[in-house]
This record gives structure tokens, sequence and C-alpha cells, in this order.
């Protein structure tokens, strides 16, 4: 099997490097992932350059608008393919209007910048329950959604954002946990906790990077939700949980902090806005956690 990552250039100056999707080509044709619906087009055009007349499978680790937005024009373009997604996600598919409503509510402009997802043939969908592909083993992993999988294919783990993400940057690591609100912080290290017991494989994260080792960045990501949460919880503890004040102030220490974020001073000014947002979002996910637990 042949692993590649095609990257889905989008529209807004900071996210480049960001998308893409991993297109395994074999006896039967993978896609992991399918990106936003305003790029979907550009996926398409990139994977008919590479010669792909055939998907027989697209695998979604999840269906967020900048993973799954595209789906309905990929499975126009190949007519052949399916779909397995989690179970409690397909209605979400079928009718994607509530997904599109509360990823206004989280995202605002940017899933303006996304755009809308169309709905998807629920006949064009499998259960995660339902698979039956001999060198697929699917793991539910939700902590950065409830309906995530992660997917070990031929011994390669496709992890989407279970392990967090990982963007190399001029030959370093960038990485940092995707924990946005609504946010289990025990049901994230159960997740990652299950991805280590598999055997140490290849990994290849939804945005951007892979490894040789999948233990080695699954401990990473492990030790580094516990370090944010220890951090976050010190900066919470006495202060308005909704303070974007104190949102920013968790920031500026786990820039200081966290040795994976190091590479964060190399990139440009507007991948910089756009890390800081979703740091922010991350943030939002363990103080809105606390809240829940009462502490």
């Amino acid at each position: 099997m042949n692993v590649e990552l095609v990257e889905i250039k989008q529209d807004v100056p900071g996210f480049d490097s960001f998308f893409g999707s991993w297109v395994c080509q074999g006896d039967v044709n993978i896609l992991i992932d399918v990106g936003p619906a305003n790029t979907a087009a550009r996926l398409i055009d990139s994977l008919v350059s590479l010669g792909l007349d055939r998907v027989d499978l697209i695998l979604l680790t999840h269906i967020h608008i900048d993973h799954a937005g595209g789906l309905a024009d990929l499975l126009d373009h190949y007519p052949m393919s399916k779909v397995m997604c989690h179970e409690k996600a397909i209605k979400y598919l079928v009718d994607p209007s509530m997904l599109w409503e509360g990823s206004l509510k989280v995202l605002g402009k940017i899933a303006e910048m996304y755009g809308p997802p169309r709905p998807v043939p629920k006949e064009r969908l499998i259960p995660h329950t339902e698979n039956d592909l001999k060198d697929l083993l699917v793991v539910e992993t939700p902590g950065h959604a409830i309906h995530h999988l992660s997917f070990s294919l031929e011994n390669r783990l496709f992890a989407g954002e279970a392990g967090g993400i990982c963007i190399p940057i001029n030959g370093d690591e960038y990485i940092r946990p995707s924990t946005p609100p609504r946010f289990f912080f025990d049901v994230c290290m159960k997740s990652v906790d299950r991805l280590l017991a598999l055997k140490d494989q290849p990994i290849y994260f939804a945005h951007f990077g892979e490894a040789e080792s999948s233990h080695r960045l699954l401990e990473i990501s492990r030790e580094q939700l516990i370090q944010w949460k220890e951090i976050i919880y010190d900066c919470a503890a006495g202060g308005q949980m909704d303070d974007e004040d104190l949102i920013n102030g968790c920031i500026e220490i786990l820039l200081e902090k966290d040795p994976n974020l190091v590479a964060f001073g190399q990139m440009d000014p507007d991948t910089r806005k756009r890390e800081r947002f979703f740091m922010a979002n991350s943030v939002k996910g363990f103080v809105g956690f606390f809240k829940e637990e009462g502490k």
C-alpha cells in the first residue's frame, strides 16, 4: 500500500500546511478525511492529477466540517465510493443542518470559510461497527469528538486528532492538544491509552504530520494533556471561567512552559493567529471540563 498526503489549500492566510487527505493506494483505494466543503474541488483536482480514477472507501476520523465537509462532492465525483464513519455520526451526515449550526456557534467566521456541508445519501454510509476489511482495525477514540475514530490500516495508524495535532516546522515538531468544548479529560486519556495498547507503528495525523513511531508521539500527547490540565487548572483557580483574559493568560503560560509548542515562534504571523485561535478553543475545552466536574 502506498500512502501519500494530499494537501488541501485554503484561501485564508495562515491555513497552509494544515488540511490534507491521506491517500492509500493498493488493491483497495482509500481516502482518510476529505477536508472542508469550500475546497472539495481542489482535493478532487489533486486526486485526478495523481491518476486516481477510483476511490473504493473513504474513512472519516470524525465529522467536523473541516474533515468531512467536502464528502458530498467526493461522492459525486467517485460514484463507486462508500464511506465508513462512526455509527452515531451517520444521521448528521444525512442531515447536516445541526452540524452546521453547531459549527457556526463554535467556529464563527472560520466555519464560514470552511463552508456548509451538503447532505450525503444514507446508502453510501457504512457504520464503523460493520467493518469487514481484513487489514483494517477500527478503534473508537472519543475525546476530540464523541464520534471520533482512529484506523490502523495495514499496521499504519491514522489517528485523526485523537493524539492532538503534529505539524512539522523547519525540522521541528509542533504538537498541540485538540480539546475543544465539550471536552472530557478522562475520556480523552482512555482513547490515547487505547492507541498506545496497539503495536508501535507509523502514525499519520489529520493535521498534518507523520512519524515512524506511534508510541513516541502518543506518549508525548499523553504527557502534554496532563501538563495542560495542571497549568490551566492553576490559571483558572479563583478566576472567572469565561473571561477571555483568563484564556489568553493560559495561552501565554502554555507557550512558555510546554516544550512541544516551541516551534510556534517559527511560524509566520498568520499561522500564529490561527494557532492562537485553536489553542484558545482547546483551553476552553479544559475550562469547561473543570466547570462540569465542579473543580
